[in-house]
Order: structure tokens, then sequence, then C-alpha cells
């Protein structure tokens, strides 16, 4: 008989930290294992299925899971030792992530902080910056993008795209086509906007080419043929 343990429920805001303990390299390989782990199980798989993953043990599943359901990201990282606590500056802590947009020192040759680099520069504890981060509302691992046109006839020309995908002539072949900007050398038309409490790290939805070959391709959604040029 296979035990199917219930889905395990996160805490707001916890599965963007969780995702990227598990892909950053600034976590350790049992943290990020630990992380993998948490999120499995919030996704109802069954924890014999989790085991054969991670390479965990039953027990050690269950106690990961357990762990996290009592004491949340905090309860994953080893315990400490006894003895004091080390006093957080959490001003400071929250100053220096804000300072320059938002954007890390050139000098450490990251995009972006993650909790344990930060934690690392502090002299705290990973779960301590996570939680302090989770508190303010501040999320340096993501990152939005945002438009703003200053086009008269914008609201007309939405409807006229929204209504032939809602409603094609009859007969008719609707073509969608998008890029795939990742693979192009890029910089965008504004300033990037820093991040906050409020929101993350914002930049322009509009961008300018830096000489480019760009790669067209179409896929047949019902067929799922795909056509490269």
């Amino acid at each position: 008989m296979v035990y199917l343990a219930r889905a395990l429920e996160l805490r707001d805001g916890d599965r963007g930290f969780l995702e990227a303990l598990t892909r950053g390299n600034s976590s350790s390989a049992t943290l990020a294992l630990r992380a993998r782990t948490v999120l499995l199980a919030a996704d109802g798989m069954p924890n014999i299925q989790i085991e054969k993953i991670t390479g965990f043990s039953a027990p050690t599943v269950l106690k990961w899971r357990n762990r996290y359901a009592e004491g949340g990201i905090e309860a994953l990282s080893d315990v400490q030792r006894p003895g004091r606590e080390r006093e957080i500056d959490e001003l400071a802590l929250i100053a220096d992530t804000l300072t320059n947009d938002g954007k890390p020192p050139a000098g450490l040759g990251i995009s972006h902080w993650s909790a344990r680099i930060m934690a690392e520069r502090h002299g705290v504890s990973f779960s301590s910056v996570a939680r302090i981060w989770r508190r303010w509302k501040i999320q340096p691992h993501r990152i939005e993008t945002f438009k703003f046109s200053t086009d008269p006839a914008l609201e007309f020309k939405l409807r006229d795209v929204v209504g032939l995908y809602m409603s094609p002539p009859e007969n008719a072949v609707v073509v969608s086509i998008d890029e795939k900007t990742q693979i192009q050398a890029l910089s965008r038309t504004g300033p990037d906007q820093p991040l906050s409490s409020t929101h993350p790290l914002q930049q322009t939805h509009d961008y300018k080419r830096n000489g480019t070959t760009t790669l067209f391709a179409a896929l047949e959604v019902l067929t799922g043929k795909l056509s490269a040029n």
C-alpha cells in the first residue's frame, strides 16, 4: 500500500524563494534538495516519488515536510548551535537591498540579490534575510516589465485585436507573431524602476535592437508542427 500524503500548503510568497533556492548558485546542494522536497510536496506528489527524485529516505522526506509546515523556510536551514543570536540591523539590510535601484555592486558579478549572498554579506542566516524580505514585501528574484503607450488610438487597436481572437471571420486563419527576445542583444528604452517594498524591479516592455539575428518559427497549435527559418 502506497501512502499518499496530502499536498503541503505553502506560506504566502514562499514559492518564489523556494524555487530560487533550487536553482540558485548561492544555495548549498543540501538546502536546494530540501527546498525541492517542499515544492514537490506542495504540488501533491506522493512521498515515495519525492524519495526517488531527491534521493532522500522516507523519514527524511517526512522530516522536511514537517519542518516546513511548522516553521516555514527558516526551518529548512540547519539548526544553529546554542548561543546568543547575532543582532540583525534590519534597516541596514533593507537599505543595502534597495541601494542602486536594487542592483548588486558590479564587483559581485551577479545580476540580482539572493538571500544567501545577502546573508553572507551581513553575517546573518539565510532564513533571517528571507524572513526580513518577506516582512517588507521585497522580492529581488523577480523582475516585471511595463509599457506606457502614448498612442491615442490604443484602445481602438486593442479592441480590434482582441475582437479578432474572440470572434475571427468565418474560414479565416488568425496568425499571432511574437519574438523570443531572450536570444537577442537588446537594451531597454527607458531606465529601470527600482526595487521597493511595493513592487519588484521593473523594466520597460519595449527595447532597442543592437545588431541582432532573429529566428522565425511557426507553430501549428492543432498539430504541434514547428517550422523554423
